[in-house]
C-alpha cells in the first residue's frame, strides 16, 4: 500500500493527472527527500511493474484513482516500497498453504501434478495455481491482472 501512497503524493500535490519522469522525480527525491534520484526511478519501475502506473513517452499516468488515496500526515515511504514484490504466483501458493494448512513444498507438488497429470504438461503454473485457489475457496481475483503479466512477460 506504501507504493501506491508513495505514487499518488506527487498527482495528488500537484493537482495533476499527468505527470512528466521528471516532475515525479523532482517531487520524490528533491521536493520531499524522501530518496534519492536513482530510488525515484526504481519505485517508478515498481508501479509500473504493479500495475499502478502506465508510462507514455515520457508521460506517467496514474492508473487508480488519486482521489481515493489518503496520505497520512508525516508519510515517508520506507525502503520496503523497493523491494520487488512477491511474485503473484508465490503469494497465491502462500495463500493456499495459510488455508489448507499442508507445507509450501506440498501445494507444489499438488500444482506440478495438475500441470502434468490434468493436461499432459500443457499448462502454465500460473493458470495452475489459479485451479488450485479455487479447488480450496482461496481468493484470486486480486492477483489475475499480476498473473496475466507474467504470463505475457513470458512469451
Amino acid at each position: 500500500m506504501s507504493v501506491k501512497i508513495a505514487v499518488a503524493a506527487p498527482f495528488k500535490h500537484m493537482r495533476k493527472e499527468r505527470l512528466q519522469r521528471s516532475e515525479f522525480v523532482f517531487y520524490i527525491a528533491i521536493d520531499r527527500k524522501w530518496m534519492n534520484k536513482e530510488q525515484a526511478n526504481q519505485l517508478l519501475d515498481r508501479a509500473r511493474s504493479e500495475g499502478l502506473i502506465e508510462v507514455d513517452g515520457g508521460a506517467i499516468r496514474p492508473l487508480f484513482d488519486v482521489a481515493e488515496v489518503s496520505i497520512p500526515l508525516g508519510f515517508k515511504p520506507t525502503s520496503d516500497v523497493l523491494a520487488a514484490a512477491e511474485s503473484p504466483y508465490e503469494e497465491l501458493i502462500g495463500r493456499i498453504t495459510a488455508a489448507t494448512g499442508k507445507p509450501p513444498q506440498e501445494v507444489v507438488a499438488e500444482l506440478h501434478r495438475v500441470v502434468t497429470d490434468q493436461f499432459d504438461g500443457n499448462l502454465r503454473v500460473e493458470a495452475a495455481v489459479v485451479i488450485l485457489a479455487k479447488k480450496y475457496g482461496v481468493a484470486f481475483e486480486d492477483k489475475l491482472p499480476a498473473l496475466e503479466r507474467s504470463v505475457a512477460k513470458k512469451r
